[in-house]
């Protein structure tokens, strides 16, 4: 199928291949802002990383639509998800999918395009890309290949959760998504609870009451904030403690995008030494010596000093059984 002349939606690419002259006779570069139709020029090569709304499509920045427009390709988790955006403001830029399940195949391609002196923009489906999705690699090897990577900062639903959750935002962990099986999920939290800020946690809908549960009992009675499908029509923020939000979603049906912000613990959780121990020895197991330290003592909050004088210990500790144990 083609496009007609002037219709915005243009195909999306099955893949990252296109000459020079595609680029410079692509449709025009234009975006639409209310009834105005704004004119850009292709903007200068290299890998654009764009943040995008994460529900509201009037949430999105002049510098972001102008670089979308003049893009010579975009990058993106779901064509079908971004082109709502593009047809929003009538933009025509030809989009190409990366995510996880295609990004070995896909991220030489678009390395190749920037190799060619092309304008490429990375977008999420919603938010900051890199923010739990595949982007970084992209943006790694293009550094590594010595192109220029620009961001256009704009939403997030972690920093927009935390500004409508009305807990303390001084210092905050941003962790994620939690495994889905209950006890590597319990595990995690476990390792959470020494942290002392504030937590930011993603979640779905159908598991938003088991993950309630296991906060409620491995962080106790601490304030928390459900953030559900915010900017969007059906926008929910409550606000309780843990086990109240736990119980008050059990055995409901919930959908949408949902953002958790937890208190920090009242007062900073100093581990047991047996704990610190076994936390060391799954660093050192893992990483260098320095490295380990510097992990636990981000989960912990114990001094580096303190924590390098025992890693030191346990890793003697460990070669003396590696060398004993070894064969004559």
């Amino acid at each position: 199928m083609t496009a007609k002349q002037g219709d915005a939606r243009v195909p999306a690419m099955s893949d990252a291949n296109a000459t020079p002259l595609d680029r410079e006779d692509r449709p025009q570069r234009r975006y639409l802002l209310g009834s105005h139709s704004i004119d850009v020029g292709r903007i200068a090569p290299g890998l654009h990383i764009v943040a995008t709304p994460i529900g509201n499509l009037g949430d999105i920045t002049l510098r972001a639509l102008a670089t979308l427009a003049g893009a010579d390709l975009i990058a993106c988790e779901d064509t079908r998800v971004t082109r709502k955006l593009l047809d929003r403001y009538a933009i025509a830029t030809p989009l190409t999918p990366y995510h996880d399940h295609n990004a070995v195949a896909a991220r030489p391609k678009l390395l190749r395009r920037l190799a060619d002196g092309a304008a490429v923009a990375l977008v999420s489906d919603a938010g900051t890309p890199l923010v739990s999705d595949p982007g970084f690699k992209l943006v790694r090897a293009a550094q590594e290949a010595g192109h220029a990577v620009t961001t256009l900062p704009g939403a997030s639903a972690a920093l927009a959760a935390l500004t409508v959750a009305g807990l303390p935002t001084d210092q905050f962990f941003f962790a994620g998504f939690l495994p889905p099986k209950q006890a590597a999920r319990r595990a995690r939290i476990a390792e959470l609870a020494r942290i002392p800020a504030t937590l930011v946690v993603f979640e779905t809908g159908p598991r938003i009451a088991a993950t309630l549960a296991d906060l409620a009992a491995g962080l106790g009675d601490r304030e928390a904030a459900v953030c559900r499908e915010l900017t969007k029509i059906h926008e929910e923020v409550r606000r309780r403690d843990l086990a109240t939000l736990a119980q008050s979603y059990a055995g409901s049906e919930v959908r949408g995008e949902i953002v958790l912000v937890i208190a920090p613990p009242i007062a900073p959780v100093r581990p047991s030494a047996d704990d610190t121990d076994a936390l060391l020895r799954q660093a050192l197991a893992r990483v260098s010596l320095k490295d380990a330290v510097g992990e636990v003592a981000v989960a912990t909050g114990l001094s580096r000093r303190e924590l390098y004088q025992r890693a030191l210990v346990l890793a003697k500790e460990e070669n003396r059984g590696t060398s004993h144990g070894a064969p004559p």
